[in-house]
């Protein structure tokens, strides 16, 4: 037999054993595990809470609860783990890790379920989901502003008690409440105060995790290289993430926040094409995220029922650390065509804005940063990009016409400058740092779940993504790793693992791959912790199934 024909009939029969599998657990291989949990120390007691085959009722409502996007929510195309494992010990994850090993499975690794494409708790093999969410405690150290956070909390979870220790502290992490501290830190971590602090992983100063030997290390024990590269070059290569020390940071007693929106008739392009060259060059502690929308309006001065016609819509959205009054100093100065008014200005305390990023309105209490439920789910698709040099204004209004075109696909403009540009791109994977003025986030939303929708919606943003080739990074076109997008390339961690694995490596980390492939080869040479974007081994992996 050739080797090819020998390579489908291998993936015919794992298929094969995952359609099995996948609708329930055998009770040989449920057994089988929870036998091996007890050779590891772990009570049956707690067994019996933490660990479920698709055959208990609290199955499917646990696999549901923190799955972010709708194209995978569907039970009879999306697959499903074999056993799903909620530890509520540090011991409880270890033994997870050994006795999946044992059974010769792959694990997944879920804090959050905010990873775009659902890498967490979706597989073409058959797999065990380790669910950190039980894990979630949170100590804050007022006195030298440090914190421990387990990788289950969220940033919302974070943030609150920051807060319920000082008014005067706070993280430098994402604007979404609901998104689970393990990935987000453990890949990179980009948040509205990055101009003035950098990312999340600046500031992480220990961390434990259990490796593939089922040890728990921190900082001092797992050594500085594998330290550096679950910094930003994602935890679920290296090991499972327990818990971060993070450096909290200081933030005024007063902040304020502003969202103008402006449209083609307001000279919305002209106020873009300033923001270019502004955004990333202000001062530090101002931050002004732009989304660039199309939108469908009525014209007010037709008769009722005239057709209505399509635009774009510009909306600038800040956080100043500092007060209104020097806001506006700094903005009619530098960004005039943006005309900020003093009434578009809000002054309130960091965690106001917190609320306010989150898009909640004024009367909302902190306390909903404790709801981990979030938003209603919609079904979802993401893509990124760098840019390094301003767009011409003639492009500009090219893409503008594009977007409009296609009509549903929304570009966010994040931009750079201050701290992210005096880090050295190799302090930490995350190499997106001099040079670069913004970073592009592609999205697309739909409530429609049929399969020509999804193609539609996914034509419409793979298309916009190839029309932006000119204006972004090249060699590599760079890519943000929590922006999860396996349009870039997948890996099968079999023959060509390495070759794949560059593929998407160096756009989500440039050169920083080859050392983060080095160190992976070293704390985990068998490839255990691995997914379809994972760092692969400088080695061809001994094959497992």
């Amino acid at each position: 037999m050739s080797s090819s024909c020998l390579v489908l009939l291998l993936h015919f029969l794992l298929l094969l054993e995952f359609s099995s599998l996948s609708h329930g657990a055998s009770p040989s291989v449920y057994e089988s595990f929870v036998k091996c949990l007890t050779t590891k120390s772990i009570p049956q007691s707690d067994i019996s809470k933490i660990v479920y085959s698709a055959n208990n009722p609290s199955f499917n409502p646990i696999l549901q609860a923190y799955i972010r996007n709708r194209r995978f929510v569907n039970s009879s195309t999306t697959s499903k783990p074999v056993i799903i494992v909620t530890p509520t010990q540090e011991s409880h994850v270890s033994g997870a890790v050994l006795c999946t090993k044992e059974a010769n499975l792959q694990l997944k690794i879920r804090s959050g379920g905010h990873d775009y494409e659902g890498i967490s708790y979706i597989s073409n093999v058959p797999f065990i989901m380790l669910d950190m969410f039980n894990l979630r405690s949170i100590s804050v150290n007022v006195t030298d502003e440090t914190a421990w956070v387990e990788a289950g909390a969220t940033l919302g979870e974070l943030y609150y008690n920051i807060w319920t220790k000082s008014n005067v502290l706070g993280f430098p992490a994402g604007v979404c409440p609901t998104v689970g501290v393990g990935g987000h830190l453990s890949g990179g971590g980009y948040g509205n105060m990055l101009r003035k602090f950098g990312l999340s992983v600046d500031h992480v100063l220990d961390a434990r995790l259990v490796d593939a030997n089922g040890r728990i290390l921190d900082r001092k024990a797992m050594g500085e290289d594998m330290f550096w590269a679950i910094k930003g070059g994602g935890g679920a290569s290296f090991g499972v993430i327990l818990a971060f020390r993070i450096q909290l940071v200081q933030v005024p007693q007063t902040v304020t926040y502003f969202r103008v929106e402006r449209f083609i008739v307001q000279n919305a392009t002209d106020a873009v094409v300033q923001w270019q060259n502004v955004a990333s060059k202000i001062d530090n502690s101002l931050y002004m995220r732009l989304l660039i929308q199309p939108i469908t309006v009525k014209d007010k001065n037709k008769a009722k029922g005239a057709k209505s016609s399509k635009t774009i819509r510009a909306t600038f959205i800040a956080l100043f650390l500092g007060d209104s009054s020097r806001l506006m100093s700094l903005v009619s100065k530098e960004f005039p065509a943006l005309g900020l008014k003093k009434q578009d200005c809000l002054e309130m305390s960091w965690i106001d804005s917190v609320l306010q990023w989150a898009n909640f309105d004024n009367t909302t209490k902190a306390d909903v940063l404790l709801n981990r439920t979030g938003d209603p789910l919609n079904f979802l698709k993401r893509k990124s990009d760098y840019v390094q040099v301003p767009i011409p204004r003639d492009r500009l209004e090219s893409i503008s016409q594009k977007m409009i075109s296609l009509g549903k696909v929304g570009l966010v403009f994040n931009p750079y400058g201050g701290r992210m540009a005096e880090i050295p791109e190799d302090k930490t994977p995350f190499p997106h740092r001099a040079g670069i003025l913004f970073k592009i986030q592609y999205s697309v939303n739909w409530n429609d779940g049929g399969v020509a929708a999804e193609k539609d919606y996914l034509s419409q943003i793979r298309d916009l993504y190839s029309f932006m080739t000119p204006y972004v990074s090249k060699n590599p076109r760079q890519a943000y790793l929590n922006y999860r997008d396996l349009d870039i390339g997948t890996n099968d961690h079999v023959s060509h693992s390495l070759e794949e694995g560059r593929v998407y490596g160096t756009k989500y980390f440039k050169n920083n791959f080859d050392r983060l492939v080095k160190v992976k080869s070293i704390v985990d040479p068998r490839n255990f912790f691995r997914n379809e974007q994972s760092i692969p081994t400088q080695w061809k992996r001994r094959k497992m199934f």
